[in-house]
């Protein structure tokens, strides 16, 4: 039996009405600015960084999953203002509450635990952050980039009531499973 390794990443995407809006900004960074690589992925705010997981039991880690998920309850978050990492990445800031970085250190410790998953950096040094352009940045447009992100002023409330499965296929993160929290 071959194994087929995959990249997948677990994270909150937002409601249909609040990603269109996020990935009408994408597209206008794209369009001025020529950033692309935030386009690859929903909207999304990662809570596991990308691992790697054999195809073959995608069903029992979506399992898994909903069997740690379902037991979390639903919290609200929102986005306000924007955010640097550098001169690389520019996002939304996600206001939340406490609730957030007690999930995200289960779903860690789960990972950990659970599914064998070393952790990343990222994993435990979480900054939650919606990711607007990053990586492909010409030199000298950074600021350009910011001022645009900031008038574009997104300013949402989401009542986070499930969290997502990504999967790369061809390049682009793609939603393949959304697991319910507990209402």
């Amino acid at each position: 039996m071959s194994r087929k390794i995959e990249k997948y990443l677990l994270a909150i995407v937002p409601d249909e009405s609040v990603c269109q809006k996020i990935t009408q900004l994408k597209e206008q960074l794209y369009e001025s600015f020529g950033l692309k690589y935030a386009l690859k992925s929903p909207p999304h705010i990662t809570l596991k960084m990308p691992f790697v997981h054999n195809e073959k039991k995608e069903g029992e880690l979506i399992k898994l999953l909903q069997g740690y998920i379902a037991k979390e309850k639903t919290f609200p978050l929102s986005l306000r203002g924007v955010g640097a990492f550098g001169n690389r990445v520019s996002f939304l800031k996600v206001r939340y509450p406490p609730e957030l970085m007690l999930f995200q250190q289960g779903l860690i410790r789960f990972f950990k635990r659970n599914l064998k998953k070393h952790l990343e950096l990222s994993d435990t040094n979480f900054h939650p952050h919606l990711t607007v352009a990053f990586k492909d940045f010409k030199k000298g447009q950074f600021d350009e980039v910011m001022e645009c992100v900031k008038n574009a002023a997104i300013k949402e409330s989401i009542q986070v009531h499930q969290v997502s499965l990504l999967k790369k296929v061809n390049g682009l993160w793609v939603k393949i499973a959304d697991i319910n929290l507990k209402n």
